[in-house]
């Protein structure tokens, strides 16, 4: 079963890093003070890097959006219902949602990737089904998933990025939509990234205080729980994870095969870009953090992890919301780096060194 997954992290290359000076001495020549640009020629430099290329294209984008439901739910961690997840994700493929809104506003094409919702959707245009299960199991009370089953929506993730880059597509986002699933998402940023549980969890979509120590205290006995399953990590997102999120982990890690750039979204798909990252470091080469969410505990794991989120707009919303914004900042920098003249090429006079 695992020979797949050990197949696919396998065919993961870091960047090749010996096109870095080329790109930097471009960037430099770019008529501006060296460096003034800031984070943009850092964002371009990276996504050279990523693409091989000292002449990067960026311009088929596309968001997934994956949709799960999670057994947790019946605990009572969320302020909704589980009955809204197959509610947002119609309100997606009617066009209604802010994702729908971002992602027309960028120029991004979005797929609404049904991974394990408990409802079953006729055929949509925008829909994409590949539901493994009709929902997560308990965390609470045992493993989210079988191995197997955690394997096969890796996998799927995984073929629908090597799909989008048949496509033609340069970049790509994640995106999440399922109630409860912030509970799941801390659960395995506490075990990956040896965090305290109360140090990162957050109210989700809007808990009161009472709700926030029950949330508490069953993400810690989800972890007791599931401890001996949880020895590696994808044992540990087969534990304690879900559908969308093992979705989101095999898209990352899919991506990076094809050197394709992936935005992650926020505090959920950060979750599966961790265990991406545990699985194969060297996918880090292909990843943007698109925004630091205002949920608790993601400024945690963004230490954690060394890594600076794109944008700062306390944002909470999933999605791919940040992503979609994100993905402008990157298409942004990259047109500076291609179009933008140079002192070279302008004749125009660098400041003197005397």
């Amino acid at each position: 079963m695992q020979n797949e997954l050990q197949q696919l992290l396998h065919r993961i290359q870091p960047v090749d890093k010996s096109i870095s000076a080329a790109a930097r001495a471009h960037l430099d020549d770019l008529t501006k003070p060296r460096g003034s640009l800031g984070r943009l020629e850092e964002i371009a430099l990276k996504y050279v890097l990523a693409k091989g290329s000292l002449k990067p294209v960026l311009s088929k984008k596309k968001i997934c959006c994956f949709a799960a439901d999670h057994g947790v739910a019946a605990e009572g961690v969320s302020a909704f219902p589980a009955e809204v997840t197959p509610q947002m994700v119609y309100n997606m493929l009617n066009g209604g949602a802010a994702i729908n809104v971002l992602t027309r506003h960028a120029g991004v094409d979005l797929d609404v990737v049904d991974m394990g919702v408990n409802h079953d959707f006729p055929d949509i245009p925008g829909l994409v089904k590949r539901k493994v299960k009709p929902g997560s199991a308990n965390i609470a009370i045992g493993p989210a998933m079988t191995e197997a089953d955690a394997l096969q929506a890796l996998l799927i993730g995984a073929e629908l990025a090597s799909n989008a880059h048949a496509a033609g597509y340069h970049i790509l986002g994640t995106g999440e939509m399922g109630i409860a699933n912030t509970t799941p998402a801390t659960a395995l940023y506490s075990v990956l990234l040896d965090v305290p549980v109360e140090s990162i969890t957050g109210r989700g979509t809007g808990i009161d205080d009472e709700q926030l120590k029950h949330k508490i205290s069953v993400i810690k006995k989800a972890i007791e729980v599931n401890m001996l399953r949880s020895a590696t990590p994808f044992g540990t997102l087969a534990a304690l994870g879900g559908y969308e999120i093992a979705a989101i982990t095999g898209f990352i890690l899919g991506a990076a095969v094809c050197r394709v750039p992936v935005v992650v979204d926020g505090f959920i798909s950060s979750s599966g870009a961790v265990v991406a990252l545990k699985l194969c470091p060297a996918v880090d080469d292909y990843l943007f953090f698109s925004h630091l969410s205002s949920e608790q505990g993601h400024r945690t794991v963004m230490q954690k992890l060394g890594a600076r989120p794109i944008l700062d707009l306390d944002l909470r919303l999933g999605e791919g919301t940040g992503a979609a914004l994100s993905i402008q900042v990157i298409e942004g920098a990259l047109k500076i780096y291609n179009e933008m003249a140079t002192f070279s090429g302008a004749h125009v006079s660098e400041k003197s060194l005397e």
